[in-house]
């Protein structure tokens, strides 16, 4: 799969997050458990999302990890789902229904990572290996999988500063990023501030609670009242779902013009891209990080060791040297649509191009 000049090798480093834990603290420990359980292809895997409102939950990670057990497990294996619909207490709920209901291996992307730990500890007592999908979460987890997220917040700074050019330090830049309970958040917030600090000034900064569009054109309005309109030259955003509440703030406002940065590669902040009114996204591939959670979550529940699978080691401040996959990532710009997302076949260009943005998708190519 060609990628764009941003595009980086999974596992190119290592990552560490401020590790803690003791050594027998370290992935594996369910995975023992679970050895002895020798299970066949008969499993039960339990999918726990965060949310709703993220196009990609339920559009592509949920089908494609369901899709990969059945792949995986001659189509013996079931994938038992709930959504916590940003809800931390009812994730915690869901987790415990799960082990009651005795399912062979978690993937939990988790709403608040150091909320579910109690839950992660509570399945690792009854030999239930945990898979963090997505999102570190805090707990004797046994393997992890995601994208390298500091990278993210670096591709995301990278494509602002081309954009901006020599107007970098005329004005002042916006910085929306995630939500605090979200420990993705911080480290693209992380390696945004790496690749920005020194060569823009920041004039406003946000944790944007609950990742939610809205809030995120709240805080927008709140920074346009304060910094004045004239003086924003470009926003950071750290997903495209702010960036829709972002444009919609500034358009509200008059101003025109501005590179707002994304991420997630959503059908709409692609349409944003074609039309110029959305600078960029960040293309995270879906298929490979889905294929690596089931991978991982049906070797151990069948009690079969990482070592083959998992390249990378992660440490989470609970938990040395998780067996991980770190997936690669691309900049998504209007000129390499065609060569993602499309060539990747996540969208068609009758999905993007609708009677709305014929003209732009004309004008870029897209026909």
């Amino acid at each position: 799969m060609r990628r764009a000049a941003f595009a980086v090798a999974a596992g190119a480093m290592a990552v560490s997050l401020a590790a803690c834990g003791s050594a027998k603290e370290s992935g594996g420990g369910a995975a023992k458990s679970a050895d002895s359980k020798k299970k066949g292809d008969a499993i039960t895997v339990g999918l726990l999302l965060p949310e709703n409102q993220t196009a990609r939950y339920e559009k592509f990670d949920r089908p494609l990890i369901e899709k990969k057990v059945s792949e995986l497990t001659n189509g013996k294996g079931k994938v038992v789902y709930a959504n916590a619909k940003q809800d931390a207490t009812q994730q915690n709920q869901q987790v415990d229904t799960m082990i009651t209901n005795k399912v062979d291996v978690l993937i939990i992307d988790a709403v608040d990572a150091a909320a579910i730990k109690n839950s992660v500890q509570k399945a690792k007592d009854q030999g239930i290996p945990v898979v963090a999908y997505d999102r570190l979460a805090q707990g004797p987890i046994d393997a992890y999988t995601s994208f390298d997220n500091e990278t993210v917040g670096k591709t995301q700074g990278e494509a602002l500063l081309k954009a901006l050019g020599g107007k970098a330090k005329s004005g002042k830049v916006v910085m929306m990023n995630g939500s605090s309970t979200d420990p993705n958040a911080g480290q693209f917030k992380k390696g945004a501030h790496d690749v920005l600090d020194g060569k823009v000034n920041v004039g406003k900064e946000y944790d944007t609670k609950e990742w939610k569009p809205e809030n995120a054109n709240a805080n927008m309005a709140a920074a346009i009242s304060a910094l004045g309109k004239k003086n924003i030259v470009g926003v950071y955003s750290a997903n495209d779902g702010m960036a829709g509440g972002i444009i919609t703030a500034l358009k509200s406002a008059g101003i025109a013009n501005v590179p707002v940065t994304g991420q997630d590669a959503e059908l709409a902040g692609v349409q944003r891209i074609v039309s110029g009114a959305q600078y960029m996204s960040v293309y995270k591939p879906y298929a490979p990080e889905a294929d690596a959670a089931a991978e991982m979550a049906v070797n151990l529940a069948q009690g079969k060791s990482l070592d083959s699978v998992a390249k990378d080691k992660v440490d989470s401040p609970t938990t040395k040297a998780v067996p991980s996959i770190l997936v690669a990532v691309t900049s998504l710009t209007k000129d390499n649509i065609k060569d993602t997302v499309i060539k990747d076949g996540v969208y068609t260009v009758a999905d993007i191009c609708t009677a709305q943005y014929k003209a732009a998708c004309a004008k870029a190519g897209l026909n």
